[in-house]
């Protein structure tokens, strides 16, 4: 194996293990009380917003000024509608599946637990990419500057993986599914990271040029799933606790926008 395709596989699976990290949040919580669900999933969504502009729809801009002859604002705004629909239509198709297998009783549930690991899946597959295509560039243009510029983003990668990871573990939670289950389709989510990754490594001329419209796809994706399912979700209380759910928001779009403008 190339050894800039076996960096960029280490690199990945590094990221892939601190999802996992952050999904392991939720096994180490006792019973939580609704309030702390809601704060979760509004931090949840917080995180996916940020996660969305400064992980994605930004450096999709950067990219597509760079390396394509396309105006940047027309492949991201192209990438982030479909994204968008995409997701809107396999929310459609899967409740036209459950309706179809007469799975009434928990078609809500189901629904909402697909499209959040949906979300958070596409969302993985262009940062691994990303991670795949630094290194795979390495091939072509080798420097020790390029080298910490790869390993650089596959830490801040890495590093905003860990609240994502929580960001899937505890919603599941929150909608009745056990520790163990949680915690295996949070770090489920991040698995695409290493394959990606590899497939970025080997196509890097050929993938780099569709980097742009994979990342603005996957914020279009993200910003449904926040705005129709977990802000509504997590807001289901609030004239009991009217600012908890809105407070887990800001934090988490604050923690994210942090990791992202630090590392870069």
């Amino acid at each position: 194996m190339n050894v800039y395709i076996l960096l960029a596989l280490v690199a990945t699976v590094a990221t892939w293990l601190l999802t996992a990290l952050g999904a392991a949040v939720v096994i180490f919580l006792k019973t939580p009380k609704q309030s702390f669900l809601n704060l979760m999933l509004g931090f949840s969504a917080g995180v996916m917003i940020a996660a969305s502009f400064w992980s994605l729809l930004q450096p999709a801009i950067e990219r597509a000024q760079l390396i394509l002859n396309t105006p940047s604002y027309l492949v991201v705004t192209v990438g982030f509608l479909f994204g968008a629909v995409f997701i809107w239509f396999s929310d459609k198709a899967v409740s036209y599946t459950i309706k179809k297998a007469k799975i009434n009783k928990s078609n809500n549930k189901i629904n909402r637990v697909i499209m959040l690991i949906m979300s958070i899946t596409l969302h993985n597959i262009p940062e691994g990419l990303a991670v795949g295509v630094a290194f795979g560039l390495l091939k072509q243009n080798y420097s020790n500057a390029s080298l910490m510029g790869a390993i650089s983003i596959a830490v801040g990668i890495g590093l905003q993986n860990f609240p994502e990871g929580a960001a899937v573990s505890l919603p599941l939670r929150r909608e009745g599914y056990s520790r163990r289950k949680s915690f295996f389709y949070g770090e489920l989510s991040a698995i695409v990271e290493p394959i990606a990754g590899v497939v970025g490594a080997v196509l890097v001329s050929t993938v780099e040029k569709i980097l742009p419209f994979a990342l603005s796809f996957a914020a279009g994706a993200m910003i449904i799933v926040a705005v129709h399912e977990l802000i509504p979700e997590c807001q289901q209380n609030k004239s009991e606790q009217p600012y908890t759910a809105t407070m887990g928001i800001i934090t988490g779009f604050a923690i994210m926008m942090l990791l992202d403008v630090m590392l870069g």
